[in-house]
Protein backbone atom coordinates (compact mmCIF):
# COMPACT_ATOMS: atom_id res chain seq x y z
CA UNK A 1 0.00 0.00 0.00
CA UNK A 2 1.41 3.24 -1.19
CA UNK A 3 1.83 6.08 1.47
CA UNK A 4 0.57 9.41 1.30
CA UNK A 5 3.41 11.86 1.59
CA UNK A 6 2.30 13.76 5.77
CA UNK A 7 2.16 17.06 3.11
CA UNK A 8 -1.28 16.00 1.72
CA UNK A 9 -3.42 16.42 4.54
CA UNK A 10 -2.56 19.72 5.31
CA UNK A 11 -2.21 20.42 1.36
CA UNK A 12 -5.66 19.20 1.07
CA UNK A 13 -7.12 22.13 3.68
CA UNK A 14 -5.65 24.59 2.47
CA UNK A 15 -6.78 23.25 -1.46
CA UNK A 16 -10.67 23.43 0.38
CA UNK A 17 -9.92 26.59 2.14
CA UNK A 18 -9.31 28.09 -1.49
CA UNK A 19 -12.28 26.75 -2.79
CA UNK A 20 -14.54 28.07 0.00
CA UNK A 21 -14.99 31.52 -1.89
CA UNK A 22 -16.48 30.09 -4.71
CA UNK A 23 -18.75 27.64 -2.60
CA UNK A 24 -20.19 30.45 -0.61
CA UNK A 25 -20.95 32.69 -3.66
CA UNK A 26 -22.85 29.63 -5.51
CA UNK A 27 -24.90 29.24 -2.24
CA UNK A 28 -25.76 33.42 -2.05
CA UNK A 29 -26.37 33.66 -5.39
CA UNK A 30 -29.94 32.04 -5.65
CA UNK A 31 -32.18 34.71 -6.29
CA UNK A 32 -35.08 34.28 -8.17
CA UNK A 33 -35.05 38.13 -8.65
CA UNK A 34 -31.55 38.39 -10.60
CA UNK A 35 -32.13 38.56 -14.41
CA UNK A 36 -29.35 37.37 -16.42
CA UNK A 37 -30.29 39.27 -19.26
CA UNK A 38 -31.61 42.82 -18.32
CA UNK A 39 -30.90 45.31 -19.81
CA UNK A 40 -28.84 46.58 -16.60
CA UNK A 41 -26.74 43.69 -16.73
CA UNK A 42 -26.15 43.59 -20.46
CA UNK A 43 -24.40 46.94 -19.97
CA UNK A 44 -21.97 45.81 -17.60
CA UNK A 45 -21.28 42.66 -18.85
CA UNK A 46 -20.40 44.94 -22.60
CA UNK A 47 -18.36 47.54 -20.94
CA UNK A 48 -16.64 44.82 -19.06
CA UNK A 49 -15.64 43.12 -21.72
CA UNK A 50 -14.69 46.14 -23.84
CA UNK A 51 -12.51 47.44 -21.06
CA UNK A 52 -11.01 43.84 -20.99
CA UNK A 53 -10.61 44.09 -24.81
CA UNK A 54 -9.19 47.12 -24.92
CA UNK A 55 -6.91 46.82 -22.59
CA UNK A 56 -4.88 43.47 -23.30
CA UNK A 57 -4.44 45.07 -27.13
CA UNK A 58 -3.37 48.40 -26.06
CA UNK A 59 -0.86 46.60 -23.48
CA UNK A 60 0.31 44.07 -26.84
CA UNK A 61 0.35 46.99 -28.64
CA UNK A 62 2.77 48.38 -26.16
CA UNK A 63 4.56 45.86 -24.10
CA UNK A 64 5.81 43.39 -27.53
CA UNK A 65 7.48 46.15 -29.11
CA UNK A 66 8.97 47.52 -25.96
CA UNK A 67 10.19 43.86 -25.09
CA UNK A 68 11.70 43.60 -28.93
CA UNK A 69 13.43 46.90 -28.17
CA UNK A 70 14.82 46.35 -24.52
CA UNK A 71 16.27 42.95 -25.38
CA UNK A 72 17.71 43.49 -28.89
CA UNK A 73 18.48 47.08 -29.16
CA UNK A 74 21.79 48.41 -27.24
CA UNK A 75 20.99 51.69 -25.79
CA UNK A 76 22.57 53.57 -23.27
CA UNK A 77 22.12 52.97 -19.80
CA UNK A 78 19.74 50.35 -20.94
CA UNK A 79 19.31 49.07 -17.61
CA UNK A 80 17.77 52.29 -16.38
CA UNK A 81 15.71 52.33 -19.46
CA UNK A 82 13.87 48.93 -18.30
CA UNK A 83 13.80 49.58 -15.14
CA UNK A 84 11.89 52.76 -16.16
CA UNK A 85 9.52 51.26 -18.69
CA UNK A 86 8.46 48.32 -15.56
CA UNK A 87 7.93 51.07 -12.84
CA UNK A 88 3.98 51.34 -13.67
CA UNK A 89 4.02 47.75 -12.23
CA UNK A 90 5.30 49.21 -9.00
CA UNK A 91 2.12 51.54 -8.51
CA UNK A 92 -1.58 50.46 -8.71
CA UNK A 93 -3.46 51.32 -11.24
CA UNK A 94 -6.28 53.36 -8.78
CA UNK A 95 -3.42 55.47 -7.83
CA UNK A 96 -2.70 56.26 -11.75
CA UNK A 97 -7.09 56.75 -12.36
CA UNK A 98 -7.01 58.97 -8.70
CA UNK A 99 -4.07 61.17 -10.60
CA UNK A 100 -5.21 61.24 -14.13
CA UNK A 101 -8.95 62.39 -12.67
CA UNK A 102 -7.47 65.20 -10.53
CA UNK A 103 -5.22 66.31 -13.27
CA UNK A 104 -7.14 66.40 -16.32
CA UNK A 105 -10.32 68.41 -17.29
CA UNK A 106 -11.46 71.68 -16.48
CA UNK A 107 -10.23 72.73 -13.08
CA UNK A 108 -7.91 70.23 -12.82
CA UNK A 109 -4.44 70.85 -11.37
CA UNK A 110 -2.59 71.29 -15.01
CA UNK A 111 -5.40 74.23 -15.89
CA UNK A 112 -4.35 75.37 -12.54
CA UNK A 113 -0.48 75.43 -12.62
CA UNK A 114 -0.37 75.98 -16.89
CA UNK A 115 -3.35 77.81 -17.13
CA UNK A 116 -4.93 75.79 -19.82
CA UNK A 117 -7.63 73.41 -19.87
CA UNK A 118 -7.22 69.68 -21.11
CA UNK A 119 -9.85 66.96 -22.36
CA UNK A 120 -11.17 65.16 -18.49
CA UNK A 121 -10.33 62.03 -18.39
CA UNK A 122 -13.01 59.14 -17.83
CA UNK A 123 -15.37 57.07 -18.90
CA UNK A 124 -14.16 53.83 -21.29
CA UNK A 125 -11.82 55.62 -22.66
CA UNK A 126 -10.05 56.95 -19.63
CA UNK A 127 -10.46 53.77 -17.82
CA UNK A 128 -8.70 51.94 -20.80
CA UNK A 129 -6.00 54.28 -20.97
CA UNK A 130 -4.60 53.87 -17.15
CA UNK A 131 -5.05 50.70 -17.54
CA UNK A 132 -3.22 50.19 -20.51
CA UNK A 133 -0.60 52.80 -18.48
CA UNK A 134 -0.30 50.72 -15.50
CA UNK A 135 -0.40 47.16 -17.36
CA UNK A 136 1.78 47.16 -20.20
CA UNK A 137 4.90 45.80 -18.24
CA UNK A 138 3.01 42.59 -18.05
CA UNK A 139 3.62 41.81 -21.28
CA UNK A 140 6.92 43.69 -22.09
CA UNK A 141 8.49 41.41 -19.74
CA UNK A 142 7.21 38.26 -20.12
CA UNK A 143 7.44 38.29 -23.50
CA UNK A 144 11.44 39.95 -22.32
CA UNK A 145 11.72 36.84 -20.52
CA UNK A 146 10.54 34.76 -23.30
CA UNK A 147 12.61 36.56 -26.11
CA UNK A 148 15.85 36.70 -24.23
CA UNK A 149 15.74 32.83 -23.76
CA UNK A 150 16.30 32.74 -27.78
CA UNK A 151 19.22 31.94 -29.88
CA UNK A 152 19.70 34.61 -32.60
CA UNK A 153 20.92 32.23 -35.53
CA UNK A 154 17.37 31.65 -36.74
CA UNK A 155 16.95 35.44 -37.10
CA UNK A 156 20.70 35.73 -38.65
CA UNK A 157 20.06 33.41 -40.95
CA UNK A 158 16.46 34.92 -42.10
CA UNK A 159 18.64 37.91 -42.59
CA UNK A 160 21.54 36.48 -44.89
CA UNK A 161 18.59 35.03 -46.85
CA UNK A 162 17.57 38.78 -47.72
CA UNK A 163 14.21 38.81 -45.09
CA UNK A 164 14.66 42.57 -43.37
CA UNK A 165 15.01 43.20 -40.16
CA UNK A 166 11.62 43.80 -38.63
CA UNK A 167 10.16 41.13 -40.79
CA UNK A 168 12.23 39.05 -39.45
CA UNK A 169 11.85 39.52 -35.73
CA UNK A 170 7.68 39.66 -36.41
CA UNK A 171 8.11 36.14 -38.43
CA UNK A 172 10.71 34.53 -36.31
CA UNK A 173 11.31 36.20 -33.35
CA UNK A 174 7.88 36.86 -32.13
CA UNK A 175 5.73 33.51 -32.88
CA UNK A 176 8.93 31.23 -30.64
CA UNK A 177 7.51 33.93 -27.63
CA UNK A 178 4.25 33.30 -28.03
CA UNK A 179 4.04 31.43 -24.79
CA UNK A 180 5.30 34.60 -22.90
CA UNK A 181 3.46 36.94 -24.76
CA UNK A 182 0.08 35.04 -23.73
CA UNK A 183 1.28 34.96 -20.62
CA UNK A 184 1.58 39.00 -20.02
CA UNK A 185 -2.20 38.69 -22.13
CA UNK A 186 -3.07 36.38 -19.15
CA UNK A 187 -2.44 38.87 -16.58
CA UNK A 188 -3.29 41.95 -18.35
CA UNK A 189 -6.39 40.80 -18.62
CA UNK A 190 -6.77 39.54 -14.88
CA UNK A 191 -5.79 42.66 -13.27
CA UNK A 192 -8.24 44.27 -15.33
CA UNK A 193 -11.45 41.96 -14.52
CA UNK A 194 -10.20 42.87 -11.11
CA UNK A 195 -9.32 46.21 -10.79
CA UNK A 196 -12.02 47.75 -8.81
CA UNK A 197 -10.78 51.60 -8.16
CA UNK A 198 -9.80 52.69 -11.83
CA UNK A 199 -13.35 51.79 -13.70
CA UNK A 200 -14.76 53.21 -9.90
CA UNK A 201 -13.21 56.70 -10.11
CA UNK A 202 -13.63 57.13 -14.20
CA UNK A 203 -17.24 56.12 -13.81
CA UNK A 204 -17.09 53.40 -15.81
CA UNK A 205 -19.84 50.89 -14.52
CA UNK A 206 -18.48 47.10 -14.48
CA UNK A 207 -18.86 44.50 -12.86
CA UNK A 208 -16.34 45.53 -10.02
CA UNK A 209 -17.79 48.67 -9.39
CA UNK A 210 -21.60 47.33 -9.30
CA UNK A 211 -20.81 44.85 -6.81
CA UNK A 212 -19.41 47.36 -4.32
CA UNK A 213 -22.52 49.59 -5.12
CA UNK A 214 -24.88 46.48 -4.36
CA UNK A 215 -22.67 45.33 -1.31
CA UNK A 216 -23.23 48.64 0.20
CA UNK A 217 -27.27 48.74 -0.78
CA UNK A 218 -27.34 45.86 0.99
CA UNK A 219 -28.11 43.32 -1.71
CA UNK A 220 -25.32 41.03 -1.35
CA UNK A 221 -27.47 37.92 -3.27
CA UNK A 222 -27.31 40.56 -6.15
CA UNK A 223 -23.49 41.15 -5.42
CA UNK A 224 -22.61 37.28 -5.78
CA UNK A 225 -24.82 37.01 -8.77
CA UNK A 226 -22.74 39.78 -10.45
CA UNK A 227 -19.36 37.73 -9.09
CA UNK A 228 -20.38 34.53 -10.31
CA UNK A 229 -20.47 36.60 -13.77
CA UNK A 230 -17.34 37.60 -13.21
CA UNK A 231 -15.30 35.10 -12.51
CA UNK A 232 -16.98 32.69 -15.48
CA UNK A 233 -15.47 35.53 -17.66
CA UNK A 234 -12.30 35.09 -15.50
CA UNK A 235 -12.04 31.32 -16.43
CA UNK A 236 -13.33 31.92 -19.91
CA UNK A 237 -9.90 33.97 -19.82
CA UNK A 238 -7.65 31.09 -18.08
CA UNK A 239 -9.05 28.70 -20.82
CA UNK A 240 -8.45 30.60 -23.91
CA UNK A 241 -4.53 31.37 -22.19
CA UNK A 242 -4.49 27.60 -22.21
CA UNK A 243 -4.28 27.14 -25.87
CA UNK A 244 -1.32 28.84 -26.41
CA UNK A 245 1.89 27.07 -26.56
CA UNK A 246 5.61 27.38 -27.86
CA UNK A 247 7.81 24.41 -28.39
CA UNK A 248 10.88 24.66 -25.66
CA UNK A 249 14.13 25.83 -27.22
CA UNK A 250 17.77 25.70 -25.94
CA UNK A 251 18.68 29.11 -25.05
CA UNK A 252 21.64 30.78 -27.13
CA UNK A 253 23.22 33.63 -28.14
CA UNK A 254 20.96 36.98 -27.82
CA UNK A 255 20.92 39.10 -30.83
CA UNK A 256 22.04 42.36 -30.77
CA UNK A 257 21.24 45.53 -32.58
CA UNK A 258 23.04 48.73 -32.27
CA UNK A 259 21.56 51.97 -33.30
CA UNK A 260 22.89 55.24 -34.34
CA UNK A 261 23.27 58.49 -32.50
CA UNK A 262 20.26 59.80 -34.20
CA UNK A 263 17.90 56.32 -33.68
CA UNK A 264 19.42 56.52 -29.92
CA UNK A 265 17.35 60.43 -29.63
CA UNK A 266 14.13 58.85 -31.75
CA UNK A 267 13.88 56.01 -29.26
CA UNK A 268 14.13 58.25 -26.63
CA UNK A 269 11.55 60.58 -27.72
CA UNK A 270 9.26 57.69 -28.38
CA UNK A 271 9.49 56.11 -25.40
CA UNK A 272 9.66 59.52 -23.12
CA UNK A 273 5.51 60.11 -23.45
CA UNK A 274 5.15 56.60 -21.67
CA UNK A 275 7.40 57.28 -18.98
CA UNK A 276 5.41 60.59 -18.60
CA UNK A 277 2.34 59.59 -18.26
CA UNK A 278 2.88 56.44 -16.43
CA UNK A 279 5.42 57.27 -13.58
CA UNK A 280 6.21 61.11 -13.79
CA UNK A 281 2.70 62.69 -13.94
CA UNK A 282 1.10 60.94 -10.50
CA UNK A 283 4.26 61.83 -8.52
CA UNK A 284 4.18 65.03 -10.16
CA UNK A 285 0.53 65.47 -8.79
CA UNK A 286 1.44 63.20 -5.16
CA UNK A 287 4.47 66.15 -4.81
CA UNK A 288 2.39 69.30 -5.78
CA UNK A 289 -0.21 68.38 -3.26
CA UNK A 290 2.36 67.79 -0.37
CA UNK A 291 3.66 70.87 -1.19
CA UNK A 292 0.76 72.53 -1.25
CA UNK A 293 -1.20 70.95 2.09
CA UNK A 294 1.65 69.53 3.58
CA UNK A 295 0.58 65.75 5.87
CA UNK A 296 -3.22 66.86 5.09
CA UNK A 297 -4.20 65.37 9.11
CA UNK A 298 -2.41 61.96 7.58
CA UNK A 299 -2.76 59.50 10.97
CA UNK A 300 0.62 57.12 10.73
CA UNK A 301 -1.77 54.72 12.55
CA UNK A 302 -2.89 54.41 8.97
CA UNK A 303 0.58 52.95 8.25
CA UNK A 304 0.71 50.93 10.89
CA UNK A 305 -2.67 49.08 10.22
CA UNK A 306 -1.51 48.78 6.62
CA UNK A 307 1.47 46.89 7.97
CA UNK A 308 -0.01 44.98 10.45
CA UNK A 309 -2.49 43.18 8.48
CA UNK A 310 -0.05 42.78 5.74
CA UNK A 311 2.37 41.40 7.86
CA UNK A 312 -0.06 38.64 9.44
CA UNK A 313 -1.20 37.45 5.46
CA UNK A 314 2.59 37.34 4.81
CA UNK A 315 3.01 34.82 7.77
CA UNK A 316 -0.18 32.77 7.22
CA UNK A 317 0.36 32.48 3.72
CA UNK A 318 3.40 31.15 3.89
CA UNK A 319 2.56 28.60 6.58
CA UNK A 320 -0.38 27.39 4.20
CA UNK A 321 2.21 27.57 1.24
CA UNK A 322 4.74 25.11 2.41
CA UNK A 323 2.76 21.88 3.08
CA UNK A 324 0.82 22.69 -0.44
CA UNK A 325 4.30 23.11 -1.80
CA UNK A 326 5.94 20.21 -0.71
CA UNK A 327 2.65 17.99 -1.83
CA UNK A 328 3.16 19.52 -5.69
CA UNK A 329 6.74 17.79 -5.57
CA UNK A 330 5.59 14.85 -4.22
CA UNK A 331 2.85 13.73 -6.89
CA UNK A 332 0.23 14.37 -9.09
CA UNK A 333 -2.21 14.46 -6.31
CA UNK A 334 -0.25 17.74 -5.06
CA UNK A 335 -0.32 19.09 -8.17
CA UNK A 336 -3.95 19.39 -8.15
CA UNK A 337 -3.79 21.00 -4.34
CA UNK A 338 -1.88 23.33 -5.56
CA UNK A 339 -4.12 24.19 -8.31
CA UNK A 340 -6.47 24.41 -6.45
CA UNK A 341 -5.19 27.33 -4.35
CA UNK A 342 -4.55 29.36 -7.82
CA UNK A 343 -7.84 29.77 -7.79
CA UNK A 344 -7.42 32.83 -5.10
CA UNK A 345 -5.58 34.50 -7.37
CA UNK A 346 -8.09 34.24 -10.26
CA UNK A 347 -10.47 35.28 -7.96
CA UNK A 348 -10.95 39.41 -8.08
CA UNK A 349 -10.58 41.42 -4.94
CA UNK A 350 -13.92 42.29 -4.17
CA UNK A 351 -15.18 38.73 -5.58
CA UNK A 352 -13.63 37.53 -2.53
CA UNK A 353 -14.80 40.36 -0.02
CA UNK A 354 -18.65 39.55 -1.14
CA UNK A 355 -18.41 36.04 0.00
CA UNK A 356 -16.14 36.27 2.99
CA UNK A 357 -18.74 39.18 4.07
CA UNK A 358 -21.29 36.43 3.65
CA UNK A 359 -18.97 33.93 5.94
CA UNK A 360 -18.93 36.64 8.95
CA UNK A 361 -22.61 36.85 8.49
CA UNK A 362 -22.70 33.20 9.14
CA UNK A 363 -20.21 32.81 11.85
CA UNK A 364 -20.48 36.41 13.94
CA UNK A 365 -17.49 35.94 15.44
CA UNK A 366 -14.89 36.64 12.61
CA UNK A 367 -17.46 39.26 11.25
CA UNK A 368 -15.63 42.68 11.01
CA UNK A 369 -12.35 41.04 12.46
CA UNK A 370 -8.97 41.64 11.51
CA UNK A 371 -8.88 37.93 11.19
CA UNK A 372 -11.64 37.91 8.36
CA UNK A 373 -9.62 40.74 6.39
CA UNK A 374 -6.22 38.29 6.81
CA UNK A 375 -8.21 35.42 5.65
CA UNK A 376 -8.86 37.25 2.12
CA UNK A 377 -4.99 38.69 1.60
CA UNK A 378 -3.87 35.51 2.47
CA UNK A 379 -6.76 33.53 0.18
CA UNK A 380 -6.15 35.98 -2.83
CA UNK A 381 -2.36 35.94 -2.49
CA UNK A 382 -1.15 32.92 -1.28
CA UNK A 383 -0.36 31.48 -5.19
CA UNK A 384 2.66 34.11 -4.63
CA UNK A 385 3.90 32.70 -1.69
CA UNK A 386 3.24 28.77 -3.15
CA UNK A 387 5.21 29.35 -6.18
CA UNK A 388 7.94 31.05 -4.25
CA UNK A 389 8.38 28.14 -2.19
CA UNK A 390 8.36 25.29 -4.80
CA UNK A 391 11.04 26.92 -7.05
CA UNK A 392 13.35 26.54 -4.09
CA UNK A 393 11.74 23.40 -2.95
CA UNK A 394 12.20 21.57 -6.29
CA UNK A 395 15.96 22.13 -6.17
CA UNK A 396 16.62 20.71 -2.96
CA UNK A 397 19.02 17.26 -3.37
CA UNK A 398 17.01 14.78 -1.52
CA UNK A 399 20.05 12.78 -0.56
CA UNK A 400 20.55 15.53 1.81
CA UNK A 401 17.56 14.76 3.80
CA UNK A 402 17.80 10.80 3.02
CA UNK A 403 21.38 11.41 4.79
CA UNK A 404 19.80 13.14 7.70
CA UNK A 405 17.35 10.13 8.35
CA UNK A 406 20.20 7.86 7.80
CA UNK A 407 21.67 9.75 10.74
CA UNK A 408 18.31 9.25 13.05
CA UNK A 409 16.73 12.47 12.52
CA UNK A 410 12.62 11.48 12.03
CA UNK A 411 10.53 13.12 9.57
CA UNK A 412 9.46 16.42 11.78
CA UNK A 413 13.57 17.36 12.58
CA UNK A 414 14.82 16.30 8.99
CA UNK A 415 12.60 19.15 7.61
CA UNK A 416 13.19 21.65 10.48
CA UNK A 417 17.23 21.07 10.29
CA UNK A 418 17.66 20.52 6.64
CA UNK A 419 14.39 21.31 4.48
CA UNK A 420 13.60 24.46 6.26
CA UNK A 421 16.67 26.60 5.68
CA UNK A 422 17.77 25.25 2.54
CA UNK A 423 14.19 26.53 1.17
CA UNK A 424 14.25 30.05 3.16
CA UNK A 425 15.05 31.95 0.28
CA UNK A 426 11.78 31.04 -1.34
CA UNK A 427 9.98 31.47 1.86
CA UNK A 428 11.20 35.45 2.36
CA UNK A 429 10.60 35.99 -1.64
CA UNK A 430 7.31 34.64 -1.42
CA UNK A 431 6.52 36.49 2.28
CA UNK A 432 7.76 39.72 0.98
CA UNK A 433 5.59 39.66 -2.34
CA UNK A 434 2.42 38.62 -0.09
CA UNK A 435 2.98 41.31 1.95
CA UNK A 436 3.40 44.32 -1.18
CA UNK A 437 0.32 42.94 -2.44
CA UNK A 438 -1.65 42.99 0.28
CA UNK A 439 -0.52 46.37 1.41
CA UNK A 440 -2.17 47.46 -2.52
CA UNK A 441 -5.27 45.67 -1.80
CA UNK A 442 -8.24 47.69 -2.00
CA UNK A 443 -11.67 46.50 -2.91
CA UNK A 444 -11.43 43.24 -0.17
CA UNK A 445 -10.13 45.84 2.34
CA UNK A 446 -13.20 48.20 1.73
CA UNK A 447 -15.45 45.40 2.30
CA UNK A 448 -14.13 43.17 5.30
CA UNK A 449 -11.78 46.10 7.74
CA UNK A 450 -13.36 46.15 10.72
CA UNK A 451 -14.49 49.37 11.94
CA UNK A 452 -12.84 52.23 12.13
CA UNK A 453 -9.56 50.13 10.59
CA UNK A 454 -8.09 52.57 8.15
CA UNK A 455 -5.58 51.37 5.89
CA UNK A 456 -3.45 53.92 2.95
CA UNK A 457 -5.33 52.36 0.50
CA UNK A 458 -8.98 52.68 2.01
CA UNK A 459 -7.81 56.24 3.21
CA UNK A 460 -6.64 57.24 -0.28
CA UNK A 461 -9.88 55.99 -1.40
CA UNK A 462 -12.33 57.92 1.31
CA UNK A 463 -10.41 60.98 0.58
CA UNK A 464 -11.25 60.41 -2.80
CA UNK A 465 -15.01 59.92 -2.24
CA UNK A 466 -14.81 62.84 0.03
CA UNK A 467 -13.03 65.46 -2.67
CA UNK A 468 -10.00 66.27 -0.09
CA UNK A 469 -7.99 65.57 -2.92
CA UNK A 470 -4.41 66.88 -1.03
CA UNK A 471 -4.71 64.35 1.35
CA UNK A 472 -3.73 61.67 -0.81
CA UNK A 473 0.04 63.38 -1.05
CA UNK A 474 1.31 61.30 1.86
CA UNK A 475 -0.45 57.51 1.44
CA UNK A 476 -0.28 57.81 -2.27
CA UNK A 477 3.67 58.39 -2.09
CA UNK A 478 4.07 55.62 0.31
CA UNK A 479 2.05 52.65 -1.67
CA UNK A 480 4.38 53.69 -4.11
CA UNK A 481 7.22 53.23 -2.05
CA UNK A 482 5.84 50.17 -0.83
CA UNK A 483 4.78 48.97 -4.26
CA UNK A 484 8.53 49.66 -5.29
CA UNK A 485 10.15 46.93 -3.39
CA UNK A 486 7.76 44.41 -5.13
CA UNK A 487 8.94 45.70 -8.30
CA UNK A 488 12.50 45.33 -7.21
CA UNK A 489 12.32 41.57 -5.75
CA UNK A 490 10.26 41.16 -9.51
CA UNK A 491 13.42 42.50 -11.86
CA UNK A 492 16.42 40.91 -9.51
CA UNK A 493 15.31 38.02 -10.51
CA UNK A 494 14.50 38.96 -14.51
CA UNK A 495 18.29 40.16 -14.21
CA UNK A 496 19.40 36.89 -13.36
CA UNK A 497 18.10 35.72 -16.80
CA UNK A 498 19.87 38.73 -18.52
CA UNK A 499 22.66 37.98 -20.67
CA UNK A 500 26.13 39.52 -19.50
CA UNK A 501 26.41 41.50 -22.86
CA UNK A 502 23.24 43.42 -21.98
CA UNK A 503 25.29 45.32 -18.90
CA UNK A 504 28.24 45.64 -20.76
CA UNK A 505 26.06 48.86 -22.96
CA UNK A 506 24.94 50.42 -19.50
Amino acid sequence: MTRWPGSYPLAFLVALLALLPVLVLFELAVDPSSELFSSRNLDLVSNTLLLLFFTVVGALLIGVPLALLTTYVRLPFSRIWLILLAAPLAMPSYIGAFTFYAAFGRGGEIQNLLGFATPSVNGLWGATLVMILYTYPFVLLTTRASLLSQDASQVNAARTLGMSLPMSLLRIALPRAVTGIAAGALLVALYTLSDFGTPAIMRLDTFTRMIYVEYNAFGLNQAAFLSLQLLAIAGLVLFLESRFSATPERPGRTLAIWPSSKQKILLALVLSPVIILSLVLPLAVFTLWLIREGSGGFDISYAWNSVHASLLAAIVAVLFALPVAHAATRGKIGRLFERVTYLGFGVPGIVMGTALVYVGLKLPVLYQTLALLVLAYVLRFVPLAVGAVRSTTEKLDNSLINAARVLGANRREAFRRVTLPLTMKGIVAGAALVFLEAMRELPATLLLAPTGFETLSTYLWRVYEAGYFGRAAIPGLLLVLMSGLGLALMLSGERRMDFASDGDTD
